[in-house]
């Protein structure tokens, strides 16, 4: 069988703020792992009433914003203030839902074919555009209800339909309401309460979730403050504090306040539980790029208003001084509105903002005369507003091409797109939408695996003017590339400027211990940022460590801890398990191996990732047919799915059930055209009573991927069965067009030169050979393999 398929890690939308935290002296903030161990450990959390006392205006401000009540307990006076009676039942699949908000406990009524139930509305969350209503489940589980309220337009509405992505290219359904992801617990806890703890066990299944006080507190940002309120206690009268003994974000650098923001708006996978103010996001986090399909190609977004991906593509990041606060209260408020709306872009704009309808091209006191209008375009999804936080400008010619929304046609809904193209292209003076255009045309050609580019994107790769999420996005593109060409640079942003492209970087080179790359990997694992050592670690899984020093094994060693780590933060993440299956099917660990795929597909049944790896990891200590119902289960979620069948070919031609074999591997590359291991193995599976068919889906292979000897010798063997020499000739001949310095194809040549009795051209086929080898080593370093053993 063939090599694992990777398998994604979960998205964390919203991570809790968990370890202890220490003092911090007033002035530059430093590090969370820089502080005193001892008052670290002396150190608590006391909740933000303790802050009240002497913060009074401050508190006032925090208890009534969006940070303070992002979560809190249901009551009467809540209802009747901010909700309305629910004047119709709302039907969600075989079921009718009707909010009860009375006096006293609300409750929302399921009415189904049997008995009504009904369920307590035991908590709210949000308050800015939705509120959402949690109840208590089996198993200590909070979970979303399936009702939830539109504050803007006052009106109760089906909350997981809301959440529905309408993707370009695909269909996306609804979840059930019950459905793990909309459970509290395991998805949205910790940037709704404060000094959250799940306390999930996984034998049992179960929670025992407990946190200080809902909302996102004082201590969230500064750190527990149990030190700090003891000491201010016991100052005298009009004594100032010298050593405040909690964190004072005043101090933080740009970079450091965005990653404090960023914990809970950002599209993120938690690599821990531990972040502290003041730590590095890279530290704790990965981060979703553009080549998830929750962005459009030009990075516009699809889903959820988490910004920080938008936001490190804004060329307002560029001066390293700007960050959330200098557009945002601590609070969450806006600090700019109405009249003053505009200067928000002040200083760095300050022409522009002194005379805006020059540039806006729209009256006075309009709404499109607001740089928010244009470059901050709000968008709705799931009855929340988002604002753009790219800063890109208006592109109408984007939705044009991808489908994705402009400022302009959002507010002249009632004109199209080209109308507001032709707009913008006749008040700008310059083409400033060609970019935004050339990148993403990229970013989607990646998407599509069309890698007719590939000399451009690989281009765009090394410019130091590319903005960093491009990059990452590009680099884990390029992971579905077979082009021999993207080595080099992929090897190279192992040493980009961004911690996000370093690991992305070092992912994309999972197992490829060539001397231009190992090097560079060895190195990866003493980054100074966490995520890429971990990512590293993860890559160099195969790689013997008796063969290094000392030292280089010493930091494989500890990054490899680390990965370990990272990959139990969440002991209810079956995604972690998954990854853990996969770090120990590369270490040969077998019976590990199979324990997490098997613990993965326990928590997430209906994730096929964990189902064919598991198949994967039988398979390698004989276990087949474990390994064929693994995969038979795969298949009972997605009947098409390329790696399920693709896996399940290769297991039944090992199995000699070829009829079988045949009728997967085919149904994987109707599923995958561009799968060329698929086209491979079907043609060694048909070669024995078709040998046309086998050379057709040998060359295309070859065609997918022109550097892979084994397809290029299969190619020439089969069309020597068939007595076309002269093809056989031209397949190694183009080999070497492509790869002049490949020994094996000069060899391989002479070989079928010899056999039509070219014995001269044979001869000098040869002494480029020679040459060749003297030029240094195969461009590839697969071993030739002959046709008839299917790659299992």
């Amino acid at each position: 069988m063939k090599s694992s398929i990777p398998v994604s890690t979960i998205l964390i939308m919203m991570v809790a703020v968990l370890g202890l935290g220490s003092c911090r002296r007033s002035g530059e903030p430093r590090s969370a792992t820089q502080l005193d161990q001892n008052t670290l450990r002396a150190n608590s959390y006391v909740g933000s009433g303790r802050c009240r006392k002497c913060h009074e205006h401050f508190y006032q401000l925090w208890s009534t914003s969006h940070h303070g009540l992002a979560m809190q307990p249901y009551t009467s006076e809540l209802a009747k203030s901010k909700l309305t009676s629910q004047e119709k039942e709302v039907t969600i699949g075989k079921r009718n839902y009707l909010a009860e908000i009375g006096d006293g406990q609300g409750w929302v009524r399921e009415r189904g074919s049997n008995r009504d139930k009904y369920y307590p509305m035991v908590h709210v969350m949000g308050g800015k555009n939705v509120y959402y209503f949690l109840t208590p489940l089996e198993r200590g589980r909070l979970q979303v209800l399936p009702l939830a309220y539109d504050l803007r337009e006052k009106k109760w509405y089906d909350m997981a339909a809301s959440g529905v992505r309408h993707f370009p290219d695909r269909r996306d359904e609804a979840l059930d309401w019950t459905d793990r992801m909309f459970t509290f617990n395991t998805t949205c806890f910790g940037c709704h309460v404060s000094q959250l703890a799940t306390n999930y066990n996984l034998e049992m299944d179960t929670y025992h979730t407990t946190w200080l006080e809902p909302g996102i507190n004082c201590e969230s940002c500064h750190g527990p403050s149990g030190e700090h309120a003891k000491a201010a206690q016991a100052l005298a009268p009009g004594q100032a504090m010298e050593d405040l003994r909690l964190i004072r974000t005043r101090g933080f650098p740009s970079e450091r306040m965005n990653d404090l923001c960023a914990t809970c708006h950002a599209k993120a996978i938690a690599l821990s539980t531990s972040f502290i103010s003041g730590e590095r996001f890279f530290d704790h986090y990965d981060l979703l790029t553009l080549e998830h399909p929750d962005f459009y190609p030009d990075g516009r977004d699809l889903g959820e208003n988490y910004t920080f991906t938008s936001w490190l593509m804004s060329p307002c990041l560029k001066s390293g001084r700007l960050d959330c606060n200098n557009c945002h209260t601590p609070s969450g408020r806006e600090r700019f509105q109405g009249e003053k709306a505009n200067e928000i872009c002040l200083p760095c704009h300050a022409e522009r903002v002194k005379n805006p309808t020059s540039h806006t091209h729209h009256r006075v006191n309009s709404a499109g005369n607001r740089c928010i209008a244009c470059h901050m375009p709000k968008t709705d999804f799931a009855a929340m507003s988002r604002s753009d936080h790219s800063m890109l400008p208006p592109a109408p010619a984007a939705t044009l091409a991808f489908q994705s929304p402009n400022a302009c046609n959002l507010c002249h809904a009632d004109r199209d797109a080209r109308w507001a193209d032709g707009f913008v292209r006749k008040w700008a003076k310059r083409d400033y939408q060609k970019p935004v255009l050339y990148r993403a045309s990229l970013i989607d050609a990646a998407r599509k695996g069309d890698w007719n580019r590939l000399p451009e994107m690989l281009t765009l790769l090394a410019s130091p003017e590319t903005n960093q999420i491009m990059k990452t996005s590009l680099v884990r593109l390029l992971t579905g590339c077979e082009d021999e060409r993207k080595w080099s640079p992929l090897t190279k942003a192992l040493r980009d400027p961004s911690p996000l492209v370093r690991a992305s970087a070092a992912a994309a080179l999972n197992g490829r211990y060539t001397p231009e790359t190992l090097p560079a990997l060895l190195d990866a694992t003493a980054d100074p940022l966490r995520l890429v050592r971990i990512r590293t670690a993860s890559s160099l899984v195969r790689l013997p460590r008796e063969t290094l020093d000392e030292r280089t094994r010493k930091n494989l060693e500890a990054a490899a801890s680390e990965f370990l780590t990272a990959m139990k933060a969440r002991p209810d993440d079956w995604a972690s398990y998954a990854n853990l299956g996969n770090y120990y099917l590369g270490c040969r660990q077998i019976d590990q191996a199979i324990n997490f795929f098997e613990t993965a597909t326990r928590i997430e049944p209906r994730m096929i990732g964990p189902w064919v790896n598991l198949a994967l990891a039988c398979n390698a200590v004989g276990r087949n047919d474990q390994a064929e119902s693994s995969l038979r289960k795969a298949l009972t979620i997605d009947a098409h799915n390329a790696a399920a069948n693709f896996n399940l070919g290769l297991l039944l031609a090992e199995m000699g059930r070829s009829d079988e074999a045949e009728q997967a591997l085919r149904t994987a590359l109707r599923a995958d055209p561009v799968m060329a291991q698929a086209a491979y193995n079907l043609g060694v599976i048909v070669s024995k009573r078709d040998l046309q068919g086998a050379i057709d889906l040998c060359r295309k292979a070859v065609k997918l991927r022109p550097g892979e000897l084994k397809y290029v010798h299969s190619l020439s063997y089969y069309l020597e069965q068939e007595g076309d020499l002269n093809g056989a000739a031209g397949v190694w001949r183009n080999l070497i067009r492509q790869f002049p310095n490949s020994e094996e194809a000069y060899l391989a040549l002479g070989k079928v030169l010899e056999a039509q009795g070219k014995t001269a051209e044979a001869r000098t086929v040869y002494r480029q050979e020679e040459i060749a080898k003297a030029k240094g080593r195969p461009t590839k370093a697969f071993p030739a393999q002959s046709p008839g053993e299917a790659g299992h």
